[in-house]
């Protein structure tokens, strides 16, 4: 892959550039920076607003709403809105429930779901880890059993983000308990107002509140809302986090982080000079830049491969892995540029709205970047059968 842009591209990158700068918010360029939590409205309207641009399901095909644009212009993109402290947005819908719909789903369901995730009418959430299944997915309980030409659903759901703001869910569940477990899971769209369907909230190590535990009783589900076959599911949920590993590597958000580090580093002083000219911080700002370069030429061959049209493979839980690691490596830095500002949490006084306010909970909250969305051990097992083949143990 050429990874120099053309003049073309050059000339989208302007375009890009120029609207972020006209039409980001301050308060949202704010709380990006920061790392400060996104309400519910604020994430409505901004992602309106790209949509009414036409630049909100950038990876969308046209006959879908999408842009029609290439992996390069895509990338382009990406890196522009990193770069101008806009916010991503949410993933579930338009990044993973998309996609799904458009490989698996009826005309129906594509034509019913696909205009809403875009106007941001539903909002869902992600059914898939159990308190007994998270890494194991496989082993989960949930059961959807046939009523008539409904399904009944029984289990709950753990790590559910959004769940408490989310009016829809797509969801594993257990349509048969016979032969491999693998076999046995289906794919649901589940609406969250249904009867027997209870959210109860999990604050997480950063202080917020993103993250659910949802219970179903006899929650009864309508046919029409399995996504593929029976027994599908197993399918639909690898293709699902193949999307979903590849957006968490978070290549834009790392470059734009790893400029702020620099600029804040440049800011702070130490032994009565720029704390960017000590020599121990040098290293290891240099350090997480190498490894970033690395993730980010991994990430082009990723980008290769989808122009070439190839559905993404291993590189998928390859840039999971190192994107995460690197997300962990900038957040370390974070706290160490910020040092005494960083205080946990809310007794902010002077710093309550600056560059380290949300320093120490980002910290936190990025520990358990190698765990979601598959931890590093399921990824390193997923990449040697993948690479080395059966033999891989």
């Amino acid at each position: 892959m050429d990874i120099d842009f053309d003049a073309e591209d050059l000339a989208f990158q302007r375009e890009v550039r120029a609207w972020f700068e006209a039409n980001t918010p301050p308060e949202l360029r704010r709380k990006t920076i920061t790392g400060e939590m996104l309400q519910k409205d604020e994430i409505v309207r901004w992602q309106r607003r790209l949509d009414a641009q036409g630049w909100l399901v950038t990876g969308w095909p046209q006959e879908h709403g999408g842009p029609g644009w290439t992996p390069t212009r895509r990338y382009i993109f990406d890196l522009e809105r990193a770069a101008a402290s806009a916010p991503i947005g949410l993933s579930m819908g338009v990044i993973m429930l998309g996609p799904v719909l458009m490989a698996f789903g009826t005309p129906e369901q594509r034509a019913h779901y696909l205009p809403r995730i875009r106007r941001c009418e539903d909002w869902w959430c992600q059914g898939y880890s159990e308190p007994g299944a998270g890494s194991d997915l496989a082993s989960l309980k949930t059961a959807a059993v046939t009523d008539g030409g409904d399904y009944l659903v029984n289990g709950s759901k753990m790590w559910t983000t959004y769940a408490h703001w989310a009016t829809h869910m797509f969801c594993l569940v257990r349509t048969a308990a016979t032969g491999k477990k693998q076999e046995g899971i289906s794919f649901l769209l589940i609406e969250m107002d249904r009867a027997g369907i209870e959210v109860r909230p999990i604050v997480s190590i950063d202080g917020e509140h993103s993250l659910n535990q949802v219970f179903l009783t006899d929650v009864r589900v309508p046919k029409k809302n399995l996504v593929g076959r029976e027994g599908q599911g197993w399918d639909i949920a690898k293709y699902l986090l193949t999307h979903e590993r590849t957006s968490i590597a978070g290549v834009a958000e790392c470059k734009a982080l790893l400029a702020n580090l620099h600029a804040a580093a440049a800011e702070r002083r130490s032994g009565g000079r720029p704390l960017v000219e000590d020599a121990a911080m040098r290293l290891k700002l240099a350090r997480a830049e190498i490894e970033l370069m690395a993730l980010e030429y991994t990430n082009f061959r990723v980008l290769a491969a989808t122009a070439a049209g190839k559905a993404p493979g291993p590189e998928s839980s390859l840039l999971k892995t190192m994107g995460t690691a690197v997300q962990q490596t900038l957040s370390e830095l974070d706290i160490d540029i910020a040092a005494e500002k960083a205080w946990p949490w809310r007794e902010r006084g002077e710093f309550g709205r600056g560059r380290y306010a949300h320093a120490m909970e980002r910290y936190c909250y990025s520990r358990a970047a190698t765990i979601y969305g598959g931890s590093d051990e399921v990824q390193k097992n997923v990449l040697a059968k993948m690479l080395l083949g059966g033999g891989a143990r």
